[in-house]
């Protein structure tokens, strides 16, 4: 699963240099360097060179781990789809005015506590 989470962290932020990720996941660097060298001999990561710094090394997916990502996103969006279809339309339509008003009820209570601020 640690594993996952590096992989999902780097397609949402990009390239990240280790300390960056073990910061993110909440785990000391050694433990980011296994997992990133775990992720580097399967394919999916590979280190690159901080443009800017070039001491640092950034993780970033390589192209069979964006492809995985891209797997694991369509699975899910047609596992989302394969639910929603067996929902009826009435249904659904209620489903949208609760989420609708959970969201309004998020956003009026994110504005009082902006308002207490």
């Amino acid at each position: 699963m640690q594993q996952l989470r590096v992989l999902v962290l780097l397609a949402a932020d990009g390239p990240l240099a280790q300390g960056d990720l073990a910061q993110a996941l909440g785990v000391g660097l050694a433990t980011v360097t296994g997992l990133v060298d775990r992720l580097v001999a399967r394919g999916l990561v590979e280190r690159r060179e901080d443009p800017q710094d070039r001491r640092v090394r950034r993780a970033a997916l390589s192209a069979e781990g964006t492809a995985l990502i891209d797997r694991i996103q369509a699975a899910g969006q047609e596992q989302r789809r394969s639910l929603l279809a067996r929902i009826d339309l009435d249904a659904l339509r209620g489903l949208e005015q609760g989420l609708a008003a959970l969201r309004a009820a998020v956003e009026d209570q994110e504005t009082a506590e902006e308002g207490v601020e």
